[in-house]
């Protein structure tokens, strides 16, 4: 009779802890001043200023780690500058902390193409399609980006080198 009340306590203050980590998505919880640097990086990366960009997009994870949308930003800016490695990169951190962000996922699987790993980004695809229960942009977007190919500098760089046979010099 005498714990009741102290047990009673705390089975409330469990309950109560439990519930609240529940009721807000992490996104919700961002930081103010890391979705302003956000708009600024996001601004600078459609007026093509990729240097600029990168700096506020990267000062946004600064202040708030968990900004996926920065993370997003930061690919983007990465495959604005064709270096689709550093977009794969960036696309991952972000699906770590949301494992079912589909716009990631198709970011990735275009970053993936870039970079000639059509076999992932099919991967890619096909997860999507298991999240999306209606057909949605992202999986058509994706599945076009894979229909046209790899770029051709990508082509041309995993071609297989052709060795000349050297030929004897004519003697005189």
């Amino acid at each position: 009779m005498r714990l009741t009340p102290i047990a009673l306590s705390v089975a409330i203050a469990l309950a109560t802890v439990a519930s609240a980590g529940h009721g807000q998505r992490p996104d919700d919880q961002i930081d103010a001043r890391s979705m302003a640097l956000l708009q600024q990086g996001q601004a600078l990366t459609a007026s093509g200023q990729y240097d600029a960009a990168f700096d506020a997009l990267e000062t946004a994870l600064v202040v708030d780690p968990r900004n996926r949308a920065a993370y997003v930003g930061l690919a983007r800016v990465a495959q604005g500058q064709k270096l689709p490695g550093k977009a794969v990169k960036f696309y991952s951190e972000a699906l770590a902390l949301e494992p079912n962000d589909v716009g990631a996922l198709a970011g990735q699987g275009e970053a993936l193409v870039q970079r000639g790993a059509v076999e992932r980004a099919k991967r890619n695809l096909d997860r999507i399609k298991t999240l999306c229960e209606a057909p949605c942009p992202q999986a058509t977007t994706l599945a076009a980006v894979i229909a046209k190919g790899q770029p051709a500098e990508v082509v041309t760089a995993q071609a297989p080198e052709t060795k000349i046979p050297e030929t004897p010099e004519a003697e005189n």
